[in-house]
């Protein structure tokens, strides 16, 4: 039952996430990406605070000062900097294709960063799913375009957050680490507009209430992934995150007028197969090492 509820919680965050990256590319196309990330920053801050001041917590604590706390931060802010910016020159589709790949290079990243056991299973595994990247990008003679390789950058900073994630070694809550990232977007918007040399612009009423909307769903998506994760084997219940790729080709179809290839989808197919064997593979091999006793 519990996997269940969990099971649940994570295909909730992963509709809110598809939803919040049609709703920004949507707004992109009259503010500039950088305004809408450091609004979206801002206003998450704060119902944060709010949030821990309505608790009785602690806004801030010793560990937002830690150096592994700021090594998340930091692969956060220039993963969701190259995300967005991909997401304003490809279809949603084609970049929550090419994410889909981070939870192999988080398997990978642990093997050769964090001295995590990785059997050749699960390396072909991972090396199957980078074919089924090559598919959905396909590098031609003339190369991969920026456009898809700013896709790959995001891919690989959300990756290197999350296992910035897995080494932090000081006691922080969730609530809390998400506050810090979402602090540290204030500026990094900031700072896009500066390099993209767009202006910060006057929006209109529809437009704020509609980013007002993309922090609404910011915010339920973080919380029903929390919630996903209190609930159940957290193998299981991830391998849910893979539902973000069907509701974002069906918001791209329905809303954009998106029409990927057959072969993006047959890409599409390989990644996510290769990442649910991976999963399966870390789930039984995290219950045979809980399995045996410890020696005398």
């Amino acid at each position: 039952m519990e996997n269940l509820r969990g099971a649940v919680f994570m295909t909730f965050s992963m509709l809110a996430f598809a939803i919040e990256d049609v709703l920004i590319k949507t707004l992109g196309a009259r503010i500039p990406i950088g305004q809408i990330l450091s609004v979206i920053g801002a206003g998450a801050a704060i119902a944060f605070v709010v949030w821990f001041i309505a608790k009785g917590q602690p806004v801030f604590v010793a560990a937002h000062l830690n150096g592994r706390v700021w090594a998340r931060g930091f692969f956060e802010v220039i993963g969701t900097m190259l995300f967005l910016t991909a997401l304003m020159q490809l279809d949603v589709t084609m970049l929550s294709a090419i994410i889909q790949a981070t939870p192999l290079v988080v398997a990978m990243g642990g093997a050769i960063f964090l001295g995590q056991t990785v059997g050749w299973k699960r390396w072909t595994a991972i090396l199957v799913g980078f074919v089924g990247v090559l598919i959905i990008i396909r590098p031609g003679l003339d190369g991969v375009s920026v456009a898809t390789l700013l896709g790959i950058g995001g891919m690989l900073g959300l990756a290197g957050r999350d296992l910035a994630t897995r080494a932090i070694n000081v006691p922080i809550s969730g609530a809390h680490l998400s506050l810090h990232a979402f602090l540290l977007l204030i500026p990094a918007g900031l700072v896009l507009c500066w390099l993209n040399g767009q202006p910060i612009v006057v929006m209109s009423m529809s437009d704020s209430a509609t980013l007002a909307g993309c922090i609404a769903v910011a915010l339920v998506a973080y919380l029903s992934i929390v919630a996903a994760t209190r609930a159940g084997d957290a193998a299981f219940i991830s391998m849910f995150r893979y539902t973000r790729m069907l509701f974002a080709l069906f918001l791209g179809v329905v809303f954009l007028n998106e029409r990927p290839d057959t072969m993006t989808l047959i890409g599409v197919g390989i990644v996510i197969a290769a990442g649910l064997f991976t999963f399966i593979r870390e789930a039984r091999a995290r219950r045979t090492s809980q399995a045996v006793p410890e020696p005398l």
